[in-house]
This record gives structure tokens, C-alpha cells and sequence, in this order.
């Protein structure tokens, strides 16, 4: 009999993105933090970013600023070991890419060297000349706009930006400025869905929306929020699943088995030879000396 195989999965690069803004295909991208998450996403989306939001998704921080260099490389290391097909990008946390360009190419540069194919970094014409020196280090750059983390504190907590015409105005300048730095793509966060629609057909490369309507090349959404692991969720994150209640519930019906004596049986335990079991049945304990 005659198998036909299926066509090799299309490994996703920037020139691959390119294309799919030019073709208006759909561009998904998730978070991954760890080995079983990037397993779980790599098959299904086209970029996976290892992203700042680990502070507050896992280690319990309030917002991303307390996020090092050494954290994002401990979990980029952890998801370089499973990526197969989608583009991996690596965030730069706060204090990575403010100091200067030589400090800023450096950090960007491990993660790179680590495995990471891009790095993202937040703000806008402030960011210029460090955007163009990784750049002109053959570095990628994925830009990010809008509702950017790193700012909460300047802006008073997660708001919504561009409400107002100049802020409206200054994001599209600041769009146009990162795509002429080199940016191959940019994430528009917590905005009005008019104004990123409006930036996604005046620019050339890709826009990643989150918070930001359907107007965007594509969508962005932390890993955890799909799949309901936060129990707590912003406005523009849907969850998939109820996945914390899901497993919280599958822990409490193993803590259940094992008070009860149903957990483990037979299947789950390991068996001695025969003979073995004759030797240890005559066995006993010696006498104390």
C-alpha cells in the first residue's frame, strides 16, 4: 500500500512572515517560559516568545520590571531545547536596552547566541539608536508599541493608549520610525482597534495585536491566558480551556486516591521475581548487637 506523506511543516523566518503579510495570512504567536509549554505550542502557532511576562505569569511578580537578563536566558534556555518550527523570540527586560548600544547589543546578542532567532524590545523614537545598532549587528528586532509594561509606572498601570489624537498620532510616527530602523514586525498592545488597523495598512511588515482589534497582521496572547491558567485575565485575552480548575481538580482526585488506598494499584507498582519474593518473605531482621 502507498502512503502519502504529509508536506514538512514550513519552518517560520522573518522572510516567511514577510511573505504572509504581503499574502494576508494570519500570524499567531504565543508565550513559552518552559519545556512543556513550547512543546505544546510549537506544532500549532508561528512564533514563540519568550517574553518579560514570565514575572508576572510565574514568578510572582506584580508587573515585568523586577525581570533580569539572567531570567529570560535561564527560560530561553529552557524552550531552545524543544523549538522545532516557530520562530523564537526573546524579550529584553527592563535595563537591557536603555544604558547603551554596545550594553544592548551584548545582552541581545546571549540571547541569541542561546538560541533565540529575534529579540522584541518596548518603546518607540526613544529607542531608535539602540533598534539600529542591533540591527546593524544582524540582530532581528520585533518593535513593541502602545500599552508597554516596562512604562506602567509612567503611564499610571495598564491603560489603554492612543485615545487621544496626539498620542494616536505619535504611536503612527513611532511605527513608521521603528520599520525605517529595521524592525521586521511590530506588537501593537492596548490600543484602539482603529488606530492599530490604521498603522497595520500604512506599514510594510507585520503587526503582532494584542488588545488591539482585528485589524492587526496577526494575534498575540500569553500561553496561560488560552489555556485559562491565570485566574485572573485581562479584557482582551479569551481562555480556551479552564485549565487551572482542570488540574486543580485532577490534583485533588489523586490526593483523594491516595488517602483512600486506591492510588497506586497494580498497574502503577513493580513486581519482585518469585524467588525474590521467597528470599525476602524468610528473611529477618538481624539481632541487635
Amino acid at each position: 500500500m502507498n502512503h502519502i506523506s504529509e508536506p514538512p511543516v514550513e519552518r517560520v523566518t522573518i522572510p516567511v512572515l514577510q511573505r504572509w503579510k504581503e499574502e494576508g495570512r494570519r500570524i499567531v504567536m504565543t508565550t513559552a517560559y518552559d519545556a512543556i509549554t513550547a512543546r505544546i505550542a510549537d506544532p500549532v502557532v508561528d512564533i514563540i516568545l519568550v517574553g518579560d511576562s514570565v514575572g508576572n505569569v510565574c514568578l510572582g511578580f506584580d508587573n515585568t520590571l523586577p525581570v533580569s537578563v539572567t531570567m529570560i536566558n535561564d527560560h530561553l534556555e529552557a524552550v531552545v531545547r524543544t523549538r522545532r518550527n516557530a520562530l523564537l523570540v526573546a524579550d529584553m527586560p527592563f535595563l537591557s536596552f536603555h544604558l547603551n548600544p554596545a550594553e544592548t547589543i551584548r545582552n541581545a546578542g546571549g540571547f541569541l547566541q542561546r538560541g533565540a532567532e529575534a529579540v522584541k524590545l518596548e518603546g518607540g523614537a526613544k529607542r531608535i539608536e539602540m533598534v539600529r545598532a542591533l540591527v546593524d549587528s544582524e540582530i532581528p528586532v520585533m518593535g513593541h508599541l502602545g500599552l508597554t509594561p516596562q512604562s506602567v509606572n509612567v503611564m499610571g498601570g495598564f491603560k489603554v493608549q492612543g485615545r487621544k489624537a496626539d498620542a494616536a498620532l505619535h504611536l503612527l510616527d513611532d511605527a513608521h520610525c521603528l520599520q525605517e530602523a529595521g524592525c521586521f514586525a511590530l506588537v501593537l498592545e492596548g490600543i484602539p482597534a482603529e488606530l492599530a488597523a490604521r498603522a497595520t495598512e500604512s506599514l510594510t511588515i507585520p503587526t503582532i495585536g494584542i488588545g488591539a482589534g482585528v485589524g492587526c497582521s496577526g494575534q498575540v496572547l500569553v500561553f496561560h491566558d488560552v489555556v485559562g491558567l491565570t485566574q485572573s485575565r485581562p479584557k482582551f485575552a479569551r481562555a480556551y480551556a479552564e485549565g487551572f480548575r482542570t488540574l486543580q481538580d485532577a490534583l485533588s482526585r489523586w490526593v483523594q486516591d491516595v488517602r483512600n488506598g486506591a492510588f497506586p494499584t497494580s498497574q502503577e507498582s513493580f513486581r519482585l521475581p518469585d524467588d525474590l519474593f521467597d528470599a525476602i518473605t524468610t528473611w529477618a531482621p538481624p539481632n541487635p548487637t
